[in-house]
C-alpha cells in the first residue's frame, strides 16, 4: 500500500536492532485517516472471507482493528496481556514474546467472546518473528474458531514470521512489507 509506505518513509524512524519507529502515526499517535484507508484496502483483500469477528491483542493492535471493523461490519476482540479483575469465567490463554520489549506475556481471552461458530480476521500493527499472530493462532484453535487470515499493517519482510505464516497456508496480507532498513542511514526498502 503505496499511503502506508509514504508514510513510513516521512515519519518513520530506524534504529538499531531491527526497530522501526512509527508511533508518530501509528503505534503511539494515531493517523485514524490512515487507519481508514487501511482497514478499506483489508476489505477489499478479504472480501471473499466470512469474517464475523476481528481480534487482535492490546495494546497497538487495538486502534487499526477498531477502525477496519467498520468496514467488515463485525465487532473486534482484543487479547490482554494481563488478567485484571474484570476478566471472569473461563479464558483462552496463550504466551507470546514481544520483540520490542523482549518479555513474555500470558494473553488472555473471556471464552465467551470466541467460540466455533466465530471466522476470524487478525489485525496487528507489526509482524516480524510472527509470535504475536501465533499466540492469537493458538486462542482460535482453543476455541475452536476458524481463521479467516491475517492482515499486518507492517511486516519486516527479513524475519522470519511472514515466511512461515504463509509456508502454513495461512492468507497473510501485510499492507507493508519492509525488505531491508539501515539504521546508519535511516534508509527503508519496501518488497
Amino acid at each position: 500500500m503505496k499511503l502506508l509506505e509514504d508514510r513510513i518513509r516521512k515519519d518513520g524512524n530506524v534504529k538499531e536492532g531491527n526497530i522501526l519507529k512509527v508511533d508518530a502515526f501509528l503505534n503511539h499517535q494515531m493517523d485514524v485517516e490512515l487507519f481508514h484507508e487501511m482497514g478499506e484496502e483489508w476489505k477489499r483483500l478479504f472480501a471473499d472471507k466470512k469474517i464475523n469477528k476481528i481480534l487482535t491483542i492490546e495494546a497497538s493492535g487495538i486502534g487499526i482493528a477498531c477502525v477496519a471493523a467498520e468496514f467488515f461490519h463485525v465487532p473486534v476482540v482484543f487479547a490482554k496481556k494481563t488478567q485484571g479483575v474484570n476478566l471472569d469465567g473461563e479464558l483462552l490463554t496463550a504466551k507470546v514474546e514481544s520483540f520490542t520489549k523482549k518479555k513474555v506475556y500470558d494473553i488472555v481471552v473471556s471464552k465467551k467472546f470466541l467460540g466455533p461458530e466465530d471466522h476470524v480476521l487478525i489485525i496487528d500493527d507489526f509482524l516480524a518473528n510472527g509470535c504475536a499472530v501465533n499466540g492469537l493462532m493458538e486462542l482460535l484453535s482453543q476455541a475452536g474458531a476458524t481463521l479467516e487470515g491475517v492482515g499486518i499493517a507492517i511486516e519486516k519482510g527479513f524475519q522470519a514470521g511472514g515466511d512461515a505464516l504463509r509456508a502454513k497456508g495461512i492468507k497473510l496480507e501485510s499492507l507493508a512489507i519492509v525488505q531491508s532498513m539501515d539504521a546508519a542511514t535511516g534508509e527503508i526498502i519496501f518488497r
